[in-house]
């Protein structure tokens, strides 16, 4: 009898579990929004002036994303950071700074959306949009940008609707330039953005 007992009761609760698991995962209908802490790393060839090399500084910001799961597998998601400023050296010496905006406009792949796992690793790819702004470098003027994106990242679910998580994405960004009014051809920024943050999933 107290066998019986016990089965039952392992039953019901790996049942319940199985259940909670469930309704973690990622389905159909989700709507979630994160947040988060990101470093963005630029291409280290980023291009030269004159013979003289042009870097631009690594730099951490806020990050921000808003998706919608259409499909257990497949959502979109807009995400982003917000203004982050850079310092920009020629030949190794500071000449001021710009603010980079990026948005992203994703398709992610979801491989265990609609599964009972926890973890939940996705992939996405889609259009970056980059906005350059505050550009006090002197007779620089630097155009806005249009390219392809990528990124890879994974979630763990701590209840039904909170999750923590890690990304890296990868922006083709190319601005065109101009030195005193003067075309001076493009740019390869090219940043690769590392982070991690919360979800809240409704």
């Amino acid at each position: 009898m107290k066998m019986t007992r016990l089965i039952t009761a392992t039953a019901i609760a790996a049942a319940g579990l199985v259940g909670a698991q469930s309704a973690m995962a990622y389905q159909a209908g989700d709507i979630y929004v994160r947040g988060g802490i990101a470093k963005s790393e630029v291409n280290d060839d980023i291009g030269s002036l004159n013979g003289d090399d042009i870097d631009v500084s690594d730099e951490r910001g806020f990050s921000y994303g808003l998706g919608y799961q259409f499909h257990d597998k497949f959502g979109v998601e807009l995400n982003g950071t917000q203004d982050i400023e850079h310092d920009v050296a020629i030949g190794g010496a500071n000449v001021g700074s710009v603010d980079r905006r990026p948005i992203n406009l994703m398709l992610n792949y979801y491989p265990l959306g609609g599964t009972g796992s926890r973890i939940q690793p996705y992939a996405g790819a889609g259009l970056n949009y980059t906005d350059f702004n505050d550009v006090t470098v002197a007779g620089l003027d630097v155009d806005d940008s249009y390219g392809a994106a990528a990124q890879l990242g994974v979630d763990f679910a701590l209840t039904d609707h909170l999750l923590v998580g890690a990304f890296a994405n990868y922006a083709d960004v190319s601005p065109d330039i101009e030195i005193n009014g003067q075309d001076a051809g493009d740019i390869d920024v090219d940043p690769v953005t590392v982070g991690g943050g919360f979800t809240y999933r409704f």
